[in-house]
């Protein structure tokens, strides 16, 4: 697999619907700098995507067992907001704003950006695999004694593609994967 650069994500974007809505450069105007706007859109070789405003915050007011096989929803508090605190010590769940459609030669890796990592908030997201579709669930750990601040409609991680030279034999939408086409914030599901 090779990495390929922002000229070939473009052309994906543009002509293939893989990200949508697709911004063709990284936002870094004057304006927005002095505001303090956490970059987003087309970087050198990948695409800093952004959360938006529906969040998933845990708590643990039941004193429920996290359990990836049954998982409950009570688990969480649903917020819409522009700012989100996530509590000392816990974990919010959230969605990318963007919508990707995967080619069926590409597989991406997803990493959080290093202006919240140098915070202790840890961005988690699997590989998007080739056909995959969907919104992307994000998971934000705080891992900080803090609060911690997440900023809606603004960059929190970055995706880097890759292509490979052959099309896997089966994909994830020939799989039929549980989290195809996902559009809110998904929690696991067996």
């Amino acid at each position: 697999m090779s990495i390929k650069a922002d000229s070939w994500i473009k052309q994906q974007a543009l002509q293939n619907n893989m990200i949508a809505p697709f911004v063709d450069r990284q936002i870094r105007t004057p304006e927005q700098t002095e505001n303090k706007v956490i970059s987003f859109g087309l970087s050198s070789y990948g695409y800093d995507i952004r959360v938006a405003n529906e969040f998933k915050v845990f708590t643990n007011v039941f004193n429920a067992i996290v359990d990836p096989k049954n998982f409950q929803e009570s688990s969480f508090i649903r917020i819409e907001t522009d700012v989100c605190i996530v509590p000392p010590n816990s974990f919010a769940l959230a969605r990318s704003v963007e919508y990707f459609k995967i080619p069926r030669n590409v597989l991406t890796v997803c990493l959080g950006k290093s202006t919240y990592a140098r915070c202790g908030i840890i961005v988690n997201v699997t590989p998007f695999e080739p056909e995959w579709e969907g919104y992307v669930t994000l998971e934000i750990s705080n891992t900080t004694p803090l609060p911690a601040k997440i900023y809606a409609n603004e960059g929190i991680a970055q995706v880097l593609f890759f292509e490979s030279d052959t099309m896997c034999d089966v994909s994830y939408a020939d799989r039929k994967g549980k989290y195809m086409k996902q559009v809110g914030i998904t929690l696991p599901m067996m």
